[in-house]
């Protein structure tokens, strides 16, 4: 601008306060008007420093509750895992059971450290006689068990005991060492518990149910219920009394529930047959489902 430019007012000493100015070219004049900013305007944030709470920290903590209860997923986050409801049962770890299932921890403390061969007996229900035989094996003892094979079992007509007595028709529940085997038949190729082949593994009568019962003593592991090891399955010596009954053992299932002893297929007899080593301390363990 090429004319005089003339201040009609000096400025106000106060920051904020306005004033005007005038100039002149000759032949046009101008007007300028300056009003100063009250100061630089605040903008809400998302968050505020407020504790990150932002403008309105009522509407955020809002906000945040109903997040929480439908649980978001967030970057970064995994899916959270779902709460146990309160007077649910609480299963032992796997950990805890070393690679077992079935079983309380209770159960599994009873396992001596030094067996590396166990089967596992789990029965449906405390009544039922209908159950599930599993095979395992584990490299060294005190390491974790490996299954190795499962067939289908039977037990007592009517279930599980732990007192058991004479001819009430349950199995016994509880582990037990098997040291001593058996049978009508030769022994499989590769057995080494010490076997007694004898022509009286005859199964005389019915069953239960009555179903023939042919068969069933072709191949027998004595279960240590009751029986001093070391003998034939056949040895009729009870060290607790007769009272208690005994000569329970794994044999050939005969389609049909048992007396006490545990049945499972002929095939399944001849593997563990093969399979337990005296070395290895192999044991039973058996009972209801969680025992």
């Amino acid at each position: 601008m090429y004319g005089r430019f003339n201040e009609q007012a000096p400025p106000s000493p106060l920051p904020h306060a306005p004033y005007v100015a005038y100039a002149s070219s000759g032949t046009y004049s101008y007007v300028f008007a300056h009003v100063p900013s009250r100061g630089p305007r605040r903008h809400p944030r998302p968050a505020d420093l407020r504790g990150g709470l932002g403008v309105f920290p009522r509407r955020e903590r809002r906000r945040r509750r109903v997040a929480g209860a439908r649980r978001l997923p967030s970057a970064g986050r995994g899916p959270s895992r779902a709460r146990r409801s309160p007077g649910s049962p609480r299963e032992a770890p796997r950990a805890a059971l070393q690679g077992l299932t079935g079983i309380s921890e209770q159960t599994r403390a009873r396992i001596p450290t030094e067996s590396r061969q166990l089967i596992l007996v789990t029965g449906r229900a405390r009544d039922s006689s209908e159950s599930t035989a599993t095979l395992y094996n584990r490299p060294a003892a005190g390491a974790d068990w490996i299954r190795a094979a499962s067939w289908p079992a039977r037990n007592g007509a009517k279930g599980w005991s732990t007192e058991r007595t004479y001819g009430d028709l349950t199995s016994p529940q509880g582990v037990f060492a098997l040291t001593d085997a058996g049978g009508l038949l030769p022994k499989p190729p590769g057995t080494r518990l010490p076997y007694d082949k004898d022509g009286s593994f005859v199964a005389t009568g019915r069953g239960v149910n009555g179903e023939s019962l042919a068969g069933s003593f072709d191949y027998v592991v004595a279960i240590d219920f009751n029986r001093r090891p070391g003998t034939s399955p056949l040895d009729p010596v009870k060290p607790e009394g007769e009272r208690k009954g005994g000569n329970i053992w794994l044999h050939v299932d005969h389609d049909g529930p048992s007396q006490g002893c545990v049945g499972i297929p002929k095939e399944a007899m001849k593997q563990v047959l093969e399979t337990l080593d005296p070395a290895a301390k192999p044991v039973i363990v058996m009972g209801p489902e969680g025992f």
